[in-house]
This record gives structure tokens, C-alpha cells and sequence, in this order.
């Protein structure tokens, strides 16, 4: 909307006030998609054929209850790091199916040194820790369902506020009966 008492505006480049809020709430608003790209490129690459090979070296590696969703996730990050993890799985799996492996001590001595064993080790230390890689910044998958805490979850809380485990307010921390004397 031009003013008609100034004449040092041309019309051409006026801007309402309703145009500047609509073009900032436009780039706001696609610089808050921005950080999602990647996740979604990763995951477009990450195939239903993949996510079945990680799951089925997971359950061989990792001798507990694993969770598919937790597992696309990790998978998916994973590959994004490791862009020949699908060869990798495909060569971890040749050796347990070629060892008839049931459990991890049936192949794993047989997996050579070298990418093979590190990409084993590194989907075993994903499970546990429940995070891919040891960086500062790095995205954590799964705390509530990090293995690491199997062991000891009925008596030590996961590290959280809530005493009962993450978005958990109401129940208690079973209380310690004895203290261990050393």
C-alpha cells in the first residue's frame, strides 16, 4: 500500500506488514525443517530389506529381546555413518549361516579382524549403550531400553528425574533390604 503523500517509494517495492510476517514465518519455519533432512534422506536409503538384515545380526550378536523399532532407528544411523554396513551384515551373516550359529560364541571367533568385527562390535556396544557412535553430540536411541541396564534394573533406577524410569512420576525405587558387606 503506497503512501500517497511520499513519492521517494515506488510502488514496485512496497512491502505491507502482512507480507513481511507471512515471509518471515516462511523462512522460520523452513529453517526449523532444515534439521530433519537428514534423518529422512537416511532413512529413505535405509531399506525393508536392511532393517531384516540388522535385526536378524542384532538377535545373533545381542542375545536378548530386541526391539524392531529401536533397531530401525540404530540401523538407520548406522548406516549413515558406515555406508557399506549392508555389505558388512551380509559377510556377518554368511559366517553364522555358514557356522550354523545359533548364539554369538557359535561364529563370532570366526569373523576376521578387521571392518567385519568392528561393525560387530559396533552393533553391539549400539544395543547396550543405546547410542551409535561416542561422540558429545551424538542422538541417543533407546536409555529406557539400553541393555546396559538389564542387569541391575531391579534394583538401580534409570539415570533420569523420574525414580521410575523416563516420563515415570508415581511409583517408588524398590527399597535396599540389605546393605552387601565386603
Amino acid at each position: 500500500m503506497p503512501d500517497r503523500y511520499r513519492d521517494d517509494c515506488p510502488t514496485a517495492f512496497s512491502l505491507a506488514r502482512r507480507e513481511l510476517l507471512l515471509g518471515g514465518l516462511s523462512l522460520a519455519g523452513g529453517f526449523a525443517a532444515l534439521p530433519m533432512l537428514p534423518p529422512v534422506a537416511a532413512a529413505a536409503s535405509w531399506s525393508q530389506q536392511s532393517e531384516a538384515q540388522f535385526m536378524e545380526i542384532s538377535s545373533l550378536l545381542v542375545q536378548h529381546r530386541l526391539d524392531e523399532q529401536v533397531g530401525r532407528r540404530i540401523g538407520a544411523a548406522m548406516s549413515t555413518l558406515n555406508p557399506s554396513l549392508s555389505e558388512q551384515m551380509a559377510g556377518l551373516l554368511a559366517i553364522a549361516k555358514n557356522k550354523n550359529a545359533r548364539i554369538v560364541e557359535d561364529f563370532f571367533p570366526d569373523v576376521p579382524q578387521g571392518p567385519l568385527k568392528e561393525t560387530a562390535l559396533a552393533i553391539i556396544s549400539a544395543w547396550y549403550l543405546g547410542v551409535v557412535s561416542d561422540a558429545p553430540d551424538a542422538e541417543v536411541f533407546a536409555l529406557e531400553y539400553a541393555l546396559m541396564y538389564g542387569p541391575t534394573k531391579d534394583v538401580m533406577t534409570i539415570p533420569s528425574y523420574a525414580i521410575s524410569g523416563p516420563n515415570g512420576w508415581t511409583s517408588d525405587a524398590p527399597p535396599l533390604d540389605r546393605m552387601p558387606e565386603f
